[in-house]
């Protein structure tokens, strides 16, 4: 007689998500995986209709669980999620995340295969709108976010970090779960830890979770400025965590800043650099926007532009005393399993 898969635990962090939770609840629910299965919702303050959703969730399904999150902060939120879960397996969804159909039993066999503390896969843009198509274009591109290969794909192997992740939750305890001073970058920062204690990351193509871009410039341009940030917090409480591709979005910002003040105070030349990166941005938007309707690929550059400046603004502008915080803290709060 075959052993049955071993049973997991899924936790979701919300906060404001009444757009997409049922829907990505419905993607975990209906996985075609026969082991058991457990979803934990860690409830943030919301001003939107997301915990009565959430209650509903929870009557019409005996696998849905709700624990509270009142800080509303992401890794709070996950480390109360894995707190009131039981199971040896621990899969993370956002509110926003929709699984693909096999998601949890490829995962779950890539575990096994690879002996990883953790895999993960393609974190799969799909807008809803013309401006969502063009950040989701802009997402899955080179252009966008280099050689990150949960967003652009690539071949299966270690790797530093990657989207969401299915965690043993041997690793999890060991690590004492999420750090939560890292409001954002809290996935990297934990997987570094991993990695440093000898575990392996694992990224295969073969995982995807479709991902709904934010619905705005402002918005999108908040979560890369906090994307920036808080990767420079981490550079600076994990030494050598660093690389040219983080690099790359201040390194712009500066030297755009300094074409435009340069041309603007001593010679036109000096606008070359602004013009060049236009220019750059544009040429990009034009393979990345293939097959999109004309009103989502005039869009794309603006998504690209929101991206690169916010995230290298943020990274330049993080201020020392986050990471003396983070520094101060040292240790994450320790997670154990629930009885």
């Amino acid at each position: 007689m075959p052993t049955p898969p071993p049973p997991v635990s899924v936790i979701m962090p919300v906060l404001n998500e009444e757009r997409h939770l049922r829907a990505s609840v419905r993607h975990i629910l209906e996985q075609e995986y026969d082991g058991e299965m457990e979803v934990v919702i860690a409830l943030g303050p919301s001003t939107d209709r997301t915990d009565e959703i959430a209650a509903e969730l929870v009557a019409e399904d005996s696998r849905v669980h709700t624990v509270p999150n009142p800080t509303g902060r992401t890794p709070a939120a996950l480390n109360a999620a894995i707190k009131a879960s039981r199971h040896p397996i621990v899969v993370r969804v956002d509110g926003h995340g929709m699984l693909s159909p096999n998601y949890i039993a490829t995962a779950v066999r890539l575990l096994e295969e690879t002996g990883a503390q953790n895999v993960g896969g393609i974190m799969h843009a799909e807008g809803e709108n013309d401006w969502e198509h063009a950040v989701a274009a802009a997402m899955t591109s080179r252009i966008g976010v280099g050689n990150a290969a949960f967003h652009t794909g690539g071949e299966a192997g270690p790797a530093e970090t990657v989207y969401l992740g299915v965690f043993r939750r041997e690793a999890l305890e060991q690590q004492g779960g999420y750090n939560e001073e890292f409001i954002r970058a809290q996935d990297w920062e934990l997987n570094f830890r991993i990695r440093e204690a000898g575990g392996l990351i694992w990224f295969s193509p073969e995982l995807r979770v479709q991902y709904r871009p934010r619905p705005s410039v402002r918005a999108l341009a908040k979560q890369y400025k906090d994307y920036g940030r808080w990767r420079h917090v981490v550079a600076r409480y994990h030494q050598g965590s660093i690389n040219l591709r983080y690099l790359a979005p201040p390194t712009a910002v500066c030297a755009i800043a300094a074409g435009v003040v340069v041309g603007a105070t001593l010679t036109p030349f000096g606008f070359v650099v602004p013009a060049g990166y236009l220019a750059a941005i544009v040429a990009g938007s034009v393979p990345a926007g293939k097959g999109l309707p004309l009103r989502a690929r005039v869009r794309i550059p603006v998504a690209l532009a929101t991206m690169h400046m916010s995230w290298g603004y943020g990274f330049l502008t993080s201020p020392r005393s986050l990471a003396r915080k983070v520094i101060a803290s040292r240790r994450p709060a320790v997670v154990r399993t629930a009885a």
